[in-house]
């Protein structure tokens, strides 16, 4: 066997019982590939498919070029998702909706900051909860939720710096320093890449001043996969990285704020990085990812976008700042790869590697420089929505599936593999069906955000009909279209596969005047949609078969490649 396989076309009884736990149906379709179809008959000889995920945090979809050790070893021998969405692209919200497998209109968890935040999520039934009941020793190793450590527990009420949440047999989580340990802990936090201060299962653990946050996690989860192996029972690992998310301390080569050209200050934030890794990409890397390759403007016009996201262009100076942003986060990047690297290592020295379901992903996109956003997320623009999704493992063929997945989808794909319940209404459909072929676009995404001074609660403003929480913004994205409307009473209509980066909303033009209806009707049913709900399937005229799917996803990306230079 080749020692860099993840053992994806071998058949072994572990691959029959990962394979029968997922359900995966008999529908006699010529595609399917044989040794899924051959696992039906082997059942329960062995113990369910061990569960690894990597959350990154804020990588975009095409941040994948920066990770190697990732496609040799995952990418290539699993399959890569193309149509891969956060729905609410924010750190809190997008976490919230992976650990409950609900959409943020369900969860109620709408910002990062109190009052939403960590304060606002009943963690007592989550995945974790749900993998626990089925029979999986779990590991949390990582960045929890925003302000995790300083709020309080909405499950218990109980002060966060030394909770635990249910579900987990092993944590490891990075916390935020609460104002009354201040002068117990100077310094050190979440945010601090050289300095990460950890609650341990229930213990504070602040030994790691001077080592690099990525290489701790990487070796925290290395430790609980050698601690679970050798056993019959299986385990879910659940490695939640801040790379390349922006964290101190400040460095030499940092991008300092700069006055936009209208004035107002703008702070460009950066991840800190181990100096082994910086210039890496330097001779990679002549642009930010976010402007276009021929070097013309960010976009030429920003009159169809709502008020506030109307900034003017970026001069040369934060030109050259997005391009050292993109590198610096290029860097962060490329050393969560070789985490990855070793983690898969780890699986394969303890004999775990044939019977585990590794699956790599990031919490949000992020914008640098697309419709002249500096930086950041929120908006529901494709670099800010778009995630990169990889999943390799027992019975899983090698290739590319463009079928939509979003967020809540993984956590009920994980909790198919592994046989349990979800902890709540699930928002979310299992992935496992399009592990053997493609199935079509048959239902939407449904998009959110809020503004980000929002802490209003519903009815704190005379508003939209439709908006009666604390979304500011909510969308809907088909194979072709997406219709997002603002509280401010702007609506956006892009025809995805004319203009596949969303330069020109052609929601007042009279040739889109139906589409704009049916969407608006689709918007009305799915805004606050529930359940089963979610998944209803589209009216034909906006559906997708698999094949229509396809050329439509490619003439998008080939439309990005063409602007950009690089493929989502």
């Amino acid at each position: 066997m080749n020692t860099r396989s993840l053992a994806i076309v071998v058949l072994t009884a572990a691959v029959a019982a990962s394979l029968a736990l997922m359900g995966l149906r008999e529908s006699g379709a010529s595609g399917n590939p044989p040794h899924i179809r051959a696992a039906a008959a082997k059942t329960d000889t062995v113990k369910k498919p061990n569960i690894v995920v990597v959350m990154a945090d804020d990588m975009r979809a095409d941040d994948l070029r920066f990770m190697p050790s990732l496609q040799r070893l995952v990418t290539d021998e699993g399959l890569k998702f193309r149509n891969s969405f956060s729905p609410y692209p924010l750190c809190c919200p997008s976490r919230a909706s992976f650990l409950s497998g609900q959409y943020a209109h369900n969860h109620k968890v709408f910002n990062n900051d109190a009052p939403f935040g960590f304060g606002s999520f009943d963690d007592s039934a989550t995945v974790a909860t749900s993998l626990h009941d089925a029979g999986y020793r779990t590991g949390f190793v990582g960045k929890y939720l925003n302000n995790y450590g300083i709020d309080r527990s909405l499950a218990t009420g109980e002060r966060s710096w030394h909770y635990v949440p249910a579900g987990w047999t092993d944590w490891y989580a990075a916390v935020q320093r609460p104002p009354r340990l201040h002068d117990k802990y100077p310094s050190g936090g979440a945010y601090n890449y050289f300095h990460t201060i950890f609650n341990v299962n229930g213990k504070t653990d602040d030994t790691h001043k001077g080592e690099y946050q990525t290489d701790v996690l990487g070796g925290f989860s290395r430790d609980l996969v050698t601690k679970y192996s050798g056993t019959d029972q299986p385990f879910f690992l659940y490695l939640s990285a801040l790379a390349p998310h922006y964290g101190g301390p400040h460095e030499p080569d940092d991008v300092d704020s700069v006055l936009r050209p209208d004035g107002q200050e703008f702070e460009f934030e950066t991840p800190a990085r181990p100096d082994w890794v910086k210039g890496h990409f330097d001779k990679e890397i002549r642009r930010g990812a976010g402007l276009p390759a021929d070097g013309g403007a960010s976009e030429d016009d920003v009159s169809d976008k709502p008020e506030a996201f109307r900034n003017p262009e970026l001069d040369q100076d934060e030109r050259r700042i997005a391009t050292e942003m993109t590198r610096q986060r290029a860097e962060s990047i490329a050393v969560l790869d070789t985490h990855v690297r070793r983690l898969v290592q780890t699986l394969r020295e303890q004999d775990e590697l044939d019977q585990t379901v590794f699956i790599f992903t990031s919490d949000n996109g992020y914008f640098l420089g697309e419709h002249r956003f500096r930086s950041g997320k929120r908006k529901a623009y494709e670099p800010s929505i778009r995630v990169p999704l990889v999943i390799a493992g027992p019975g899983i063929p090698h290739g590319v599936r463009d079928d939509p997945t979003k967020t809540p989808d993984l956590t009920a794909t994980i909790l198919d593999l592994a046989g349990g319940q979800a902890p709540r209404t699930a928002d979310g459909r299992s992935l496992t069906p399009s592990f053997a072929r493609d199935l079509g676009w048959t239902a939407p995404v449904v998009t959110e955000g809020v503004a980000l001074e929002s802490t209003k609660q519903p009815g704190a403003l005379a508003r939209p009909r439709g908006f009666t929480d604390a979304r500011t913004t909510i969308g809907i994205r088909t194979a072709r279209y997406k219709l997002v409307r603002d509280e401010s009473g702007t609506v956006e209509l892009y025809d995805l596969d004319v203009d596949p980066n969303e330069l020109d909303s052609v929601a007042d033009d009279p040739e889109y005047h139906a589409i704009r209806r049916e969407l608006g009707k689709l918007w009305r049913k799915y805004k606050d949609c529930a359940g089963a709900a979610c998944s209803e399937p589209l009216p034909p005229s906006l559906a997708m078969s698999p094949a229509q799917t396809t050329a439509s996803t490619s003439k998008q990306s080939e439309g990005v490649q063409a602007r950009y230079g690089h493929v989502f």
